[in-house]
């Protein structure tokens, strides 16, 4: 690949990822493994398609076990735990 020039293009989701890059993950065995586990998830906990609101936040390192959660909440969570790990200094 030449200099600047990026693997994905076009346009691109809030997060950052390029809609064709999520195109192609989702389409992996990895991603397809990923929707499973969340929609089982989502199931047992029994906010899928009923319009509550809630997303299904999963227990560290487990795909079977969690809790009902708003999505703000569930989503933040992910970037305290990723600005945790990054060493600062001033």
């Amino acid at each position: 690949m030449e200099k600047g020039k990026h693997r994905f293009s076009g346009p691109k989701y809030a997060n950052g990822n390029h809609k064709s890059q999520q195109k192609a993950y989702v389409r992996t065995e990895k991603g397809k493994r990923i929707a499973r586990n969340a929609t089982r998830l989502n199931r047992k906990l029994g906010t899928y398609g009923n319009g509550d609101g809630l997303d299904s936040a999963h227990y560290e390192g487990s795909t079977t076990k969690g809790r009902p959660q708003k999505p703000s909440i569930n989503r933040a969570s992910r970037t305290k735990k990723k600005n945790k790990s990054k060493l600062y200094i001033t």
